[in-house]
């Protein structure tokens, strides 16, 4: 059997949407480095002591990438029962942390909240994965005990 007659009629979304968030992560990697070039930031220095912008610029790829793992798992499990639905949510998710990263490259922390919306992308696959394997966590557990 192969890979392929496995997958769901609508993956097809899915792999855009992967594509997508790899186009998103780019983004905001190249942005850091045209911050550590703007502001002399060398690296390995991740942060710095005087320059707030580059610090938030800096903290807005990090943050992403600290979530990007966990959403992954979600988004990949909920799309092979859900592809549409969870494609759609993958959007959400990847479109907000645009909206996140230009709310945080003002300087103001406080503005990265513009990309809040993101949570229905996150939950909503999240949920998704909860809804195709209900016992996943427990089965875990049990497993160990034995």
């Amino acid at each position: 059997m192969e890979i392929i007659d496995i997958l769901p009629a609508n993956f097809g979304y899915v792999i855009l949407t992967y594509l997508y968030s790899w186009i998103m992560l780019t983004y905001l990697a190249v942005k850091v480095g045209g911050a550590r070039k703007k502001y002399n930031i060398k690296y390995p220095t991740m942060y710095s002591d005087k320059e707030d912008v580059f610090n938030c610029i800096q903290r807005a790829h990090q943050n992403t990438l600290e979530v990007y793992p966990q959403w992954l798992v979600f988004q990949t499990i909920a799309a092979l029962v859900y592809p549409t639905v969870a494609s759609v949510l993958g959007v959400i998710w990847v479109t907000s942390r645009f909206s996140y990263a230009w709310g945080y490259y003002t300087g103001n922390p406080v503005k990265r909240m513009n990309g809040s919306y993101g949570y229905i992308g996150l939950f909503g696959v999240m949920i998704l994965f909860h809804i195709c394997c209900p016992a996943a966590p427990w089965s875990v557990l049990r497993a160990s005990e034995h």
